[in-house]
């Protein structure tokens, strides 16, 4: 508890000082929203070019695909507020040697990762998902009750884990390869396939995002039990399993990648 307690304490510090850096900034800072936030956008405006011309897609209509797409960007969201310093892991901190400064500090390793920065363009994200979940439920294609109100916030977290375990897994490849930034890019921008029905795809593909690099289960999957009576809780609990196993993967070789780190050399 004392420890738990101490690395809060940390973290609260930690991302203060953070926050007074970038607010230096305010100009870059507001810029930097904006174009993430139309960037969002430009993916909603592309679904209704598509069902201008094609109404339905494998029995799925606009509106439960936009609560696909805005439910998918929720956890990816969170990921991105909290998480995206791993990218630097994957594309310098390693080659550069700048991994040394966490590994002279008397602190758990990856979470001195995580509490170096927050970033602000994930608001983005959010709000954009938010705004769609907001239009879904007031179209009431949305099934709303208790259990599912519970299980939407737990999907959320889950699906997050999972894009922070995803990220973490290929971001530690570095420590073998010294960037390993191309493979993250690669695997991250999969996460682009599950914000539409995965029966669209081929059987390859289905495979591939659903139990290899799982990014259905954090948009497609989970979202498809808020709209279809008929689709069983039990999605939810393969999603938290998915996620604690990830992580734990993950971690275990962002761990060991750590005791193989060398530093910068000549």
């Amino acid at each position: 508890m004392r420890t738990c307690k101490r690395y809060m304490r940390l973290y609260r510090v930690l991302i203060t000082q953070f926050l007074k850096g970038i607010m230096q900034s305010k100009v870059d800072f507001l810029m930097g929203l904006l174009g993430f936030f139309f960037t969002q956008f430009m993916g909603i405006a592309f679904l209704y070019l598509v069902f201008r011309q094609v109404p339905s897609l494998q029995g799925w209509t606009l509106e439960q695909l936009i609560f696909i797409y805005g439910f998918a960007q929720i956890p990816r969201g969170i990921d991105h507020l909290l998480t995206d310093n791993i990218w630097l892991i994957a594309w310098r901190m390693v080659l550069s040697g700048d991994f040394d400064r966490y590994m002279l500090r008397p602190m758990n390793l990856f979470f001195q990762v995580i509490a170096e920065k927050l970033q602000p363009d994930a608001l983005g994200e959010l709000l954009v998902g938010g705004i769609l979940l907001v239009i879904s439920l007031q179209k009431g294609i949305v099934i709303v009750d208790g259990v599912h109100m519970v299980l939407f916030f737990v999907s959320v977290m889950a699906g997050a884990l999972i894009y922070t375990a995803i990220k973490l897994f290929f971001a530690s490849l570095s420590f073998w390869v010294k960037i390993s930034g191309p493979f993250l890019q690669t695997a991250y921008e999969m996460a682009d396939f599950a914000k539409y029905p995965t029966e669209i795809y081929h059987r390859a593909i289905r495979f591939v995002i659903t139990w290899i690099i799982p990014f259905a289960f954090v948009a497609y999957l989970p979202a498809s039990f808020f709209l279809k009576a008929e689709v069983s809780p039990g999605i939810i609990g393969i999603e938290c399993i998915m996620a604690v196993v990830l992580f734990s993967i993950a971690y275990v070789v962002f761990t060991i990648g750590t005791r193989r780190y060398e530093s910068a050399g000549n």
